[in-house]
């Protein structure tokens, strides 16, 4: 006799396809990223090395991606009966973590010279943010062509839509700086950034933890789920209801259900399964259905923790 572990080949050749269009962003990020670090320094410019910062996170985002995209795609073997899929999950925790800190250590910073505002080179931060502007234009515009169906890479995509909306400040500041002498402007711009990181990193760590604690999607509410199985006809009873979330896109459910005395265990198992991945779209279902004792034949539609 012979046991084969259960594959998702679907989602294994999503993330195949995700790769090329990471690696190439992430080619593009880091050259930029080189460019960056070495004008803020020289401009004296924290808007400019707090933009870097992100795009630092940005750069670490997408190679993070990429590792874990290849790991997904590695088929279930031994002991990983479920595959790799959930290092996207690990991916995407470390990625909203840095994110926070380059977002907290941004604040302090700005904080710092709000008191004691630096001269800043805003002809040079114009430049770069500009340019700015445009790499991460290009970069969305390849995400754009990734499926974006893990958590990782819609991470990603969001860190580069952050960014590109950071640049925009940092010029709108430099902009301000030119025609004022205010030089204020780029501690603000950089805090206007780390907003930003915070917001897309609290994000991450929400979405992200959520998985690893093994709740249930966030579009999945397993009472209504529990509704749904007890008032199928025939069943008059489901208890060891569990829904939860092996990796993003990937949900999975258990369930002890019992029938009517005279119900088809079997057709009845195949409706449900129908039902859930059609109403639900959870797919990945294990069903155990008996019939009920004769004494709770009547006890038709409820639902035990």
């Amino acid at each position: 006799m012979r046991a084969a572990v259960h594959e998702h080949r679907d989602r294994r050749a999503g993330t195949a396809a995700d790769r090329r269009p990471l690696a190439l962003a992430l080619a593009l990020l880091i050259a930029f990223l080189a460019a960056e670090v070495v004008a803020g320094i020289l401009a004296s410019s924290l808007a400019l090395l707090a933009d870097a910062a992100h795009l630092l996170t940005d750069a670490a985002a997408l190679g993070v991606a990429l590792v874990a995209a290849r790991m997904a795609a590695r088929p279930a073997r031994g002991s990983w009966t479920f595959g790799f899929g959930r290092t996207e999950i690990l991916a995407a925790q470390a990625n909203g973590l840095t994110l926070v800190l380059f977002g907290i250590w941004i604040v302090y910073e700005a904080a710092r010279r709000l008191v004691e505002p630096p001269e800043v080179e805003a002809g040079v931060v114009a430049v770069v943010a500009a340019g700015g502007i445009c790499v991460n234009l290009g970069v969305l515009a390849l995400l754009a062509r990734a499926e974006r169906r893990s958590l990782n890479v819609r991470g990603a995509y969001l860190h580069i839509a952050t960014d590109l909306a950071a640049f925009a400040g940092t010029l709108a500041a430099a902009a301000l700086i030119l025609a004022t002498g205010w030089h204020r402007f780029d501690p603000l711009a950089s805090l206007f950034v780390a907003v930003l990181m915070l917001v897309a990193g609290w994000s991450l760590l929400r979405e992200s933890g959520r998985i690893l604690l093994e709740g249930a999607p966030s579009t999945t509410v397993p009472a209504d789920v529990g509704e749904a199985i007890a008032g199928h006809p025939g069943v008059a009873e489901a208890h060891d209801l569990h829904v939860w979330t092996v990796t993003d896109g990937f949900p999975a459910l258990s369930a002890h259900v019992l029938v009517q005395p005279a119900a088809d265990c079997h057709r009845i198992r195949l409706e449900l399964e129908g039902m859930l991945a059609e109403r639900f779209r959870i797919e990945h279902t294990t069903l155990q259905v008996e019939h009920v004792g004769p004494a709770r034949g009547l006890e038709i539609g409820r639902v035990q923790p």
